[in-house]
């Protein structure tokens, strides 16, 4: 077998697949993009391609490595956003060749369930309450929203006031009937986070995420030191190399990363791998479409320390199709009490409507995320 084409779908919301014919018939689909940045990893998808058109599909590790390793620049999130993707579809082809689950390729199950979260609010903690009690209607039962807005490498108590007061909120309403992390995503730099941790303690979220960006790494095992709060972080690292220095400095105590970012199915089995060995807890983040969720699920059902699953059904920035819309087997996604199951058709077990994907890639949206800024006009941090 061999590939013969490559094709990319810019859709919306803000999503791209990636189909990958071989002159077998077999097609698989993978999920490329850097949310924001779709046409950049367009563009290094059709480079790459170079590399895949011609080859065996089976040989998904020799493919990846020639990806990573054929350029003498490598890694950041469009090379591997763009290898992630054609790395989900390799995996795809070889499991539909077979007649297998991807799972089962990676070792098969060693969970039977497990369990989902969803994101609530948008980027401006507000209607929180009334989102919950939304989506808690149907079923779910653990959370994450924004645990703060802009705010300061020094700000003011109001600021960590109106924080505090979501949370309190929250609680209040909610008692402990209900779980939550809380993404700082990266707006708050270290002393603030600091401050904000400790003023949060009392309400237990289940995790604070990215307190401080991915290039501030070093305060992880700083701020860990101070909180009983697990501290989260991940979706902004995109290989294996990156996560090393974070697993071995300490501090984390759930790796997030993105199967559609850090290098596929390949790469994150091995990021899981690692992080089992420091006895770190794996969620991978995943607010993207179908295909990237599936491949994250295939994940969890092989990790042993994999302990929930996002995804973007209901999210805000969803606007123009919802997560199952381009899915014909809609029903293999269903969730029962808050759990996904197995996807036990072969390959990655989604089948994709591709002519309603063709029809609205014809006018795709170009995402782009809000710029925010200070009071006194200077760049925030989305």
């Amino acid at each position: 077998m061999k590939v013969t084409k490559l094709t990319t779908y810019r859709l919306p919301p803000r999503w791209m697949f990636l189909k990958i014919e071989t002159d077998e018939g077999i097609v698989g689909w993978g999920e490329p993009v850097v949310e924001g940045r779709a046409r950049s990893v367009e563009a290094a998808v059709h480079e790459l391609s170079e590399y895949v058109i011609g080859q065996d599909p089976a040989r998904i590790n020799d493919i990846w490595q020639t990806l990573y390793r054929g350029g003498f620049y490598r890694g950041g999130p469009i090379l591997m956003s763009a290898i992630s993707g054609i790395d989900q579809a390799l995996w795809d082809i070889k499991g539909k060749a077979l007649g297998v689950p991807v799972y089962q390729l990676l070792g098969g199950l060693v969970r039977d369930k497990i369990k989902a979260y969803s994101w609530v609010g948008g980027d401006r903690p507000a209607d929180v309450i009334e989102g919950i009690k939304k989506l808690k209607g149907i079923g779910f039962d653990t959370f994450k929203l924004n645990g703060c807005e802009e705010m300061g490498m020094i700000d003011n108590s109001r600021k960590v006031d109106d924080a505090v007061a979501v949370v309190a909120q929250i609680r209040e309403a909610f008692g402990n009937s209900i779980e939550f992390g809380l993404d700082f995503h990266g707006r708050v730099n270290a002393p603030m986070a600091k401050i904000l941790i400790k003023e949060l303690e009392p309400y237990r979220p289940l995790f604070i995420e990215e307190p401080v960006l991915a290039e501030q790494a070093e305060y992880y095992p700083r701020l860990a030191a101070q909180t009983h709060i697990p501290i989260a972080a991940g979706e902004r690292m995109f290989s294996r190399f990156e996560f090393k220095r974070v697993l071995a400095d300490g501090g984390l105590a759930i790796i997030q990363p993105d199967l559609s970012h850090a290098g596929g199915i390949t790469e994150c089995f091995k990021i899981a791998a690692m992080a089992e060995s420091y006895d770190i807890s794996l969620a991978p983040h995943c607010p993207l479409g179908p295909i990237a969720l599936a491949s994250c699920l295939h994940l969890d059902f092989v990790a042993r320390n994999a302990v929930f699953q996002e995804q973007s059904m209901g999210i805000h920035y969803n606007k123009g199709a919802e997560l199952l819309d381009y899915v014909i087997n809609k029903e293999d996604f269903t969730m029962t009490d808050g759990y996904f199951y197995p996807l036990n058709k072969p390959g990655l077990g989604v089948e994709i409507n591709e002519e309603l994907v063709i029809d609205r890639s014809k006018n795709a949206p170009d995402w782009r995320n809000p710029i925010w800024r200070y009071e006194d006009g200077a760049v925030a941090e989305w």
